[in-house]
């Protein structure tokens, strides 16, 4: 079975449902480290995200300039 990519959005209310868990103090401390490991994983791949997206989105409005300039 092919592994399901993490989208954005998902890794956002995975993040938000951590933080519940949290502030509830639903969260054992035997957990806690895999959880931290976790979030930071989570952080890192929203981050990215984010960059390349904004890289691109960047660059079609490059593109999209060049073309009116002609």
């Amino acid at each position: 079975m092919a592994k399901k990519e993490l989208k954005y959005g998902e890794a956002m209310q995975e993040m938000e449902e951590i933080l519940s868990r949290i502030e509830n103090e639903e969260l054992d401390v035997d957990e806690l480290s895999t959880t931290v490991k976790r979030v930071s994983f989570l952080v890192k791949f929203c981050r990215d995200k984010l960059y390349k997206t904004e890289a691109e989105v960047e660059k079609i409005l490059k593109e999209m300039e060049g073309q009116s300039n002609d």
